[in-house]
């Protein structure tokens, strides 16, 4: 790292506070750290890892809302990318220095595009709507190791409407927070340009996601990754915002009942993100500005 003026983060969420604590040493000022993406609250806890790692390298950690391709790995080396999005969202903690990242990132990556903080980035991670519910509502097909793609043939209308259920419990947090967030019908048009009035046919007529198969274990990332990492943080936002989402927080139970994981405890918590304890307004202000409460 050293000398590098942008770092790429690109592991799953799971490894975020893993490889904070080895670049903790390491980091210098000026240095900015990119998790693409960062899933539920990723910059948040990243940074919250180096402080505790005692990192005081003047350091701007930035996320995007999801990852900028389409893609699956195939084996060591090799994967196939089925689409680039068009747009993808970028914020950086704190919000006033996002400009500053999208411009070192434009000559490379020109469709990520600025938003208002990483609470934007945050309760616009798609991978939240769209990979644990199909995933565990075919679970007996995925432990069946039945042949079928994860999208065309996992969302049925029926999984589609609990994915709108759930969609609009990611909408009704972000609004209690003032924070401008997408449905997920609008983030397909905007980032692969799909015109459709509902989330079933939106995902049907997307060539992007034609080909991609299902899992075929429920100790696949689809459930290991988006359960802790981006409901379980929705729950903590949704409690700062003071927002009921049973959909979401069935989503966690069904998934820990079905592996035996304790996710809600588990995962990425309030106490990890370092935001534990305060207000809506609070955390706000914190993710703009770095203002600290507690």
């Amino acid at each position: 790292m050293k000398g590098v003026p942008v770092i790429m983060v690109t592991v799953p969420a799971s490894g975020h506070e893993t490889v904070a604590r080895l670049m903790a040493p390491y980091l210098t000022d000026g240095q900015i750290v990119v998790l693409n993406p960062g899933r539920t609250g990723g910059a948040l806890a990243f940074r919250a890892t180096l402080w505790k790692e005692g990192c005081t390298a003047s350091v701007t950690v930035a996320e995007t809302n999801t990852f900028v391709y389409a893609s699956r790995t195939l084996g060591p080396g090799r994967s196939r990318v089925f689409g680039v999005k068009r747009s993808v969202s970028i914020a950086a903690l704190p919000a006033v220095r996002t400009i500053q990242v999208a411009r070192a990132l434009k000559p490379v990556f020109p469709q990520f595009l600025p938003v208002e903080s990483v609470m934007v980035t945050s309760l616009d991670n798609m991978g939240a709507v769209f990979h644990p519910v199909p995933t565990l509502l075919n679970a007996a097909r995925v432990e069946a190791a039945l042949a079928f793609e994860h999208y065309t043939d996992g969302i049925s209308p029926s999984v589609a409407s609990v994915l709108e259920a759930l969609d609009r419990e990611r909408l009704s947090i972000a609004d209690a927070l003032g924070v401008p967030a997408r449905s997920a019908l609008e983030w397909l048009r905007e980032s692969y340009g799909i015109q459709a009035d509902g989330l079933y046919e939106a995902i049907q007529k997307n060539n992007a996601y034609r080909g991609i198969s299902a899992p075929t274990t429920l100790d696949c990332r689809y459930i290991t990754e988006d359960v802790p990492f981006s409901l379980v943080p929705m729950l903590s936002l949704a409690e700062a915002a003071g927002v009921e989402t049973p959909v979401i927080r069935a989503a966690v139970n069904m998934a820990s009942a079905l592996t035996g994981e304790d996710y809600a405890a588990k995962g990425r918590t309030a106490e990890s993100m370092g935001i534990a304890g305060i207000s809506g307004r609070e955390l706000i202000e914190h993710v703009v500005q770095e203002v600290f409460y507690g």
